[in-house]
């Protein structure tokens, strides 16, 4: 079924779902969210714990080792074999058309092992056909994604960064996924931050826009719940927080 869309951005406001909540971002608004400014830690003890996340790019993949080597790994163990998602896949990692200099990957590792991740980058990027991931769909380039996946059209502007593939490895254990999940999104948030972008859109397990604003994200729903591959989900908008000091 396809959803009525606004026939701009300004129209953000009206259109979210009612299970958004709390204030509703407008694109472009600089405005940060509650989450208070603090220094990036590991999770658990600050002195002791081995959890560590990392902003990897084509520029300093050379200063990680293999460490984007073990990400991609991770995510063909998540979403190829896994989930089952019918993926691109070379000596055992999973990659696609949006892994191009222009992204770049937030990894959380301990002892070397990749425990979660996901990957941002420009809605201004453009690879042959392709720009990013919820355009593409929006423009009928990808199958597994309905084109009504947005309310609206796409945005393309230089404060705007898509996040996808979106994971956290099942080794985690349930006590410290919280802490897991929410290193990975304050590292997302800075990243993002770092390079420009006040908000940032993607596609969420549908669950997720709501722990999103239990980090003070002011995460809001842009689109329709859709299964994909046995998960519901759904495109959702948070504005970036400077969370380092």
């Amino acid at each position: 079924m396809q959803h009525n869309r606004p026939t701009s951005l300004t129209n953000l406001a009206s259109v979210a779902t009612p299970d958004a909540g709390g204030a509703q971002p407008r694109f472009g608004e600089q405005k940060r969210s509650a989450l208070a400014p603090a220094t990036l830690r590991p999770v658990g003890d600050a002195d002791v714990s081995p959890i560590r996340a990392s902003v990897l790019s084509f520029q300093n993949m050379h200063l990680h080792g293999d460490l984007l080597v073990k990400f991609l790994k991770a995510r063909r163990n998540t979403f190829i074999d896994r989930l089952k998602w019918q993926l691109p896949v070379t000596d055992e990692m999973e990659y696609d058309q949006y892994d191009t200099p222009a992204c770049r990957w937030v990894v959380i590792h301990e002892f070397g092992e990749v425990i979660a991740g996901i990957r941002i980058s420009p809605t201004t990027a453009k690879c042959g056909i392709y720009s990013y991931m919820l355009r593409d769909a929006q423009r009928g380039l990808l199958e597994e994604i309905p084109t009504d996946v947005l309310y609206f059209e796409a945005p393309v502007s230089d404060s705007i960064w898509e996040a996808s593939r979106l994971f956290v490895s099942q080794k985690v254990p349930a006590a410290q996924r919280s802490a897991v999940q929410t290193l990975l999104m304050k590292t997302l948030s800075q990243a993002a931050h770092d390079m420009g972008a006040a908000q940032v859109i993607g596609i969420v397990p549908a669950l997720w826009s709501r722990w999103l604003r239990r980090l003070g994200l002011e995460a809001v729903s842009v689109g329709p719940r859709f299964e994909a591959d046995g998960t519901a989900s759904q495109a959702a908008l948070f504005n970036t927080v400077r969370t380092r000091a």
